[in-house]
């Protein structure tokens, strides 16, 4: 897991990558490099958090053995292994993964890509051909952005701060702020918070070359690779073929040279996960566990995961998180991704990988992408009854757009889903998985690990489950009030029976009850900012009434006064 930066066909490309490698440290502590084509009008340059194989071998920029490709990558192809006894006769110089990719790329080209089975986002430079191409995984679970620079050429990189230290100006994307606040959507599309700066689609590629510029294409097409038609095939013949896929994804996800742990919560999801580990790595296993929490009993699944780890030996660390640490935490947070965030449950969880990594794990597993494989969500089970809300587990308006102004409003970004599929239930899915829901989730939970440098891998994100899992029928997704059906059918062995009827619950923390209370003053200057340096975005009077209201105990949701905190949370760094 790494941070890459590439500028190509721009001034003083070495230096403005250095610069960019400056903002990445913390996502690739332990070794950092950099390299400009011999015309001087590409440079590559990557931080490096070592996972496989730990020695000076797997430094990057990495090269063929040619000499003819230059290679800059962040994340982890998991089949590295079968690959590298496929391209046996590559004459490999390392054991790492990087080199597996370089070896595919030089036999296969960008063919090789429907191969491999990971999570990434690289840029590698045909020396040859004079082409650079940039390449996002299929679901997008690593980051690749990239921007126009002043004065002409294009900048890329893992994170905001690394363009914006390239020379992007860091001026907030109005239409981008305007539809956040208005209904709650952000990484639905490639438009960031950031003018200028717009986010790599999952699935696709980006080819850049002196004479063209850069062109963008799709390599994944998830609806394509689902189908139109449903899986037909026996119920017992779907459950086997699954399992056997849960398994083999756990199994490649713990290759690594430096120690693995795993998150947990009370959920079938994470429960679902720690009986897998035993499953694959045995009932010895002694991967460390952990599990935030908040000390408040109405939100905390503790109690659950003390039961699910107290029949294995898995040591188990809860993570804590006071009232007292979240003004310091979120600012932390806020800087690290650079855009609006998921409020206390994301703090909370990025709690957890600072104790991984204070406890010596490197790389973390977690039940990311279950409810939207098997429609878990209670809203999926309204999914033939007409339109379907995007909140799971509230009964109040997430969003209040009575708070913003008439300018800001007109400002909007409509967003109408695809929908390929002849279903409702697998179009909900698609918009969750590639527009709402996932990309939301990763990231932030991309951002939140490697503020650590903590490599995050998720299992259930294997591109071939998804895959299986969406084209099963609804009665195998959603029985009654269950969802999630199959799923619990194939997981049964493995878990506890309370565990495994367990109804599904949004993950909570007590951030209403903080925000009223012990949050009170903090939340207030936070809002205080927001109007102070937006007060055109919004109606002020309006805002100060709702929030006393909110004070005064109305409503269940404070996602929209979250909203408001990440205004002024992000307004201080924003320059024209």
């Amino acid at each position: 897991m790494c941070g890459i930066a590439v500028v190509a066909g721009a001034d003083a490309a070495g230096a403005r990558v250095e610069r960019m490698l400056g903002t990445l440290t913390h996502r690739g502590p332990d070794d950092r490099g950099s390299w400009q084509a011999p015309a001087g009008n590409v440079a590559l340059g990557q931080t490096r958090l070592s996972i496989i194989d730990l020695s000076a071998a797997g430094h990057q920029p990495m090269f063929s053995a040619d000499q003819r490709f230059a290679l800059v990558f962040n994340g982890e192809v998991y089949n590295h292994v079968e690959l590298r006894a496929e391209l046996s006769d590559y004459p490999y110089r390392s054991r790492t993964d990087t080199e597996v990719v370089l070896a595919a790329w030089a036999r296969w080209g960008a063919a090789c890509l429907d191969r491999l089975v990971g999570m990434f986002a690289f840029a590698i430079w045909d020396e040859r051909e004079n082409t650079l191409v940039a390449v996002r995984d299929r679901f997008g679970v690593k980051p690749l952005l990239h921007a126009e620079l002043p004065g002409g050429g294009i900048a890329l990189a893992s994170e905001t701060a690394a363009l914006h230290a390239a020379g992007v100006p860091a001026a907030p994307d109005v239409v981008a702020w305007a539809t956040y606040l208005d209904g709650g959507l952000y990484d639905h599309s490639p438009r960031t918070f950031w003018r200028g700066i717009s986010s790599l689609p999952a699935g696709h590629l980006l080819t850049w070359r002196p004479d063209t510029g850069p062109e963008i294409r799709r390599w994944y097409d998830f609806a394509t690779k689902v189908g139109q038609d449903l899986d037909a095939r026996p119920v017992d013949v779907v459950r086997e073929e699954y399992l056997a896929l849960l398994q083999q994804s756990v199994r490649l996800r713990f290759r690594s040279d430096v120690p693995v742990g795993i998150n947990l919560s009370g959920g079938l999801d994470s429960s679902s996960l720690l009986g897998l580990v035993q499953l694959v790595q045995g009932e010895d296993s002694t991967a460390l566990a952990f599990s935030f929490a908040t000390g408040d009993d109405r939100y905390d699944e503790l109690p659950w995961v003390q039961e699910m780890v107290a029949r294995t030996a898995h040591p188990l660390i809860p993570c804590m998180l006071s009232a007292g640490e979240v003004p310091a935490l979120a600012e932390q947070l806020a800087a690290h991704l650079a855009e609006p965030y998921g409020g206390l449950p994301t703090l909370a969880y990025a709690n957890t990988f600072r104790r991984a990594r204070e406890a010596g794990v490197i790389v973390v597993l977690d039940g990311q992408g279950m409810d939207e494989q098997w429609a878990g969500y209670d809203y999926y089970r309204r999914a033939l009854d007409g339109p379907v809300p995007v909140v799971q587990g509230s009964t109040s308006s997430a969003t209040r757009n009575e708070l913003l102004s008439p300018a800001l409003r007109a400002q909007v970004e409509p967003f109408t889903p695809p929908a390929p599929f002849p279903d409702q239930l697998r179009n909900i899915q698609l918009r969750d998985i590639l527009h709402t829901k996932m990309p939301r989730a990763l990231r932030f939970n991309d951002r939140i690990s490697m503020a650590s440098s903590v490599e995050l891998r998720e299992p259930f994100l294997d591109h071939r489950l998804f895959e299986l899992a969406v084209r099963q029928p609804a009665e195998r997704k959603i029985r009654g009030e269950t969802g999630k059906w199959l799923l619990r059918e194939i997981v049964a062995p493995l878990l506890p029976t309370e565990l495994r009827l367990a109804p599904k619950r949004a993950v909570q923390t007590p951030q209403r009850e903080w925000l009223r209370g012990p949050l009170r003053a903090w939340a207030e200057s936070q809002l205080e900012v927001a109007l102070a340096r937006c007060g055109h975005w919004f109606e002020p009077s309006v805002v100060q009434r709702t929030w006393k209201s909110f004070m005064d105990g109305e409503g269940d949701n404070s996602f929209w006064v979250w909203q408001l905190i990440s205004v002024g949370l992000a307004a201080p760094g924003w320059r024209s």
